[in-house]
């Protein structure tokens, strides 16, 4: 009994360095467990693509594929004339994000609008993300790209460049819209009763408490709809603008080769990749502060 002492006294050194050994072993055990694993899936992934590309290599059609799609002779001379027009394909990405993002906002705040006086705003809100949820994007385009300019009305642009982001920014309002939506009824409804408690109006709770906690919420979401509406670039072609994938149909008929259909796919590749990790990295930082969080 002489070696225990009272409740929350330091253990002897004998103990306090055997728990401590114990500790380390455990700690450097899960260590090599966790690396093992890592070590595993990279051999076996390594493995895969390299059985993959034998198996393709050694087709008997692999030598038609590579001259049809991988003509390094006829992608040295498409490829700059394919990152011009990646840059269209850019700008429409950049203009139409900016109207998407105000405007999907202004259709969460109209659908979580409470009271029976709102009904008629609720379900102009809800028709609207209905009806362009409904309709695939690709005939979006084609009405508005070729009806619009033929009602020939003095003042509407006739430019498919114009229309063309039109057609995006209606199509991806409605979804974003939703992931705003999401957001905003995420916020715990004693938010809003402290924010009403303090003095706030309705206006301003959803202003100043609601709104910005719901869209640092949906930020992850919200980037993997603009990884989407990146790609969704390309259907513009159809009516007529000049982007990175109708130069590639160009080139294509010009060299009878799909080889800048690769590079085209490429130039996206470029940018939706990494967008994707961003997205991926908060989502994972999120989920390290709820985790700290609950802890705490």
């Amino acid at each position: 009994m002489s070696g225990i002492g009272p409740p929350g006294a330091p253990l002897p050194p004998s103990d306090q360095d055997g728990g401590s050994r114990a500790s380390r072993i455990l700690s450097w055990g899960r260590e090599t467990e966790g690396a093992r694993g890592v070590l595993v899936a990279l051999i076996s992934t390594v493995v895969f693509f390299s059985v993959l590309i034998l198996v393709v290599v050694n087709s008997s059609g692999w030598p038609l594929v590579k001259q049809a799609f991988f003509n390094g002779k006829i992608f040295r001379e498409t490829f700059p004339g394919l990152l011009a027009a990646f840059r269209v394909n850019v700008e429409m990405f950049l203009i139409a994000e900016v109207f998407i993002l105000v405007f999907a906002l202004f259709l969460a705040v109209l659908r979580s609008l409470t009271g029976p006086v709102f009904f008629p705003i609720r379900a102009l809100a809800i028709g609207y993300t209905d009806l362009f949820r409904g309709i695939p994007t690709i005939l979006v385009i084609y009405i508005l790209g070729f009806g619009a300019p033929s009602l020939a009305i003095k003042g509407v642009p006739e430019s498919p460049f114009v229309w063309g982001i039109v057609s995006l920014v209606l199509v991806y309002s409605a979804y974003v819209a939703e992931v705003y939506r999401a957001g905003i009824e995420s916020v715990h409804a004693s938010q809003v009763a402290a924010a009403r408690s303090l003095g706030l109006s309705r206006w301003q709770s959803l202003r100043f408490v609601v709104l910005p906690q719901a869209v640092r919420r949906v930020i992850p979401p919200l980037l993997n709809d603009f990884i989407g509406l990146q790609k969704d670039t390309a259907l513009v072609a159809l009516i007529g603008v000049f982007e990175a994938f109708r130069v590639a149909q160009i080139d294509s008929s010009t060299y009878f080769n799909y080889t800048p259909y690769v590079a085209t796919a490429l130039l996206f590749i470029v940018i939706t990749i990494p967008i994707a990790r961003f997205t991926d990295w908060l989502i994972a930082r999120d989920r390290r502060r709820r985790q700290a969080g609950g802890a705490a």
